[in-house]
């Protein structure tokens, strides 16, 4: 019983710290805008604009659709709330099924809760950063449906997203962001 207390103590703290030094990257983001008494203002985006500029970011071909599912206003404008989420989400401690729902929505570029064709050449697209010819792309894409879409109908579900993230172990290392 002691051990379990001190670690759930410890475990609070480190998340407590890292929640805090996140506060300060938020506001330091955007110091005209966030104040250092969040309180006072706790509803303050950060645009999308200077959210796609940090660091992590700005070189991922996904930035946009990133900050696009954080945010809950689906612009990209984050609040702490939604930056604290990416963060959450995109550190390489979340759990497997976690980071599998978050990159599902991202590669959903229609937002029709699955991965068609078209969300495939977006993705495969972004991935390749515009490498591949249209063929090539076209290719790629009907290849990861054959070898994922269980059911056959053309698209992936969540449930063959996360089926085809089981069998590629290099998931996890690559889907994280680092602070």
């Amino acid at each position: 019983m002691v051990k379990t207390h001190k670690s759930a103590v410890l475990q609070f703290l480190v998340i407590t710290s890292r929640s805090s030094r996140l506060f300060y990257r938020f506001q330091d983001l955007a110091p005209q805008l966030v104040p250092l008494d969040y309180n006072s203002n706790p509803n303050v985006k950060v645009p999308y604009e200077v959210i796609s500029s940090m660091p992590e970011l700005k070189d991922n071909p996904f930035r946009e659709r990133i900050a696009q599912v954080f945010s809950h206003d689906g612009d990209g404008n984050m609040t702490l709330d939604d930056f604290l989420d990416m963060f959450s989400v995109m550190s390489e401690m979340a759990p497997r099924d976690l980071k599998a729902y978050y990159a599902f929505k991202i590669y959903d570029f229609n937002n029709d809760d699955y991965i068609c064709p078209s969300d495939l050449e977006k993705t495969v697209t972004k991935l390749t950063r515009g490498e591949l010819t249209p063929e090539e792309v076209g290719l790629v894409c009907e290849k990861v449906l054959n070898e994922a879409d269980v059911d056959n109908d053309g698209r992936l579900s969540l449930d063959d997203f996360q089926n085809m993230i089981l069998h590629a172990p290099d998931f996890l290392s690559t889907f994280h962001i680092r602070v």
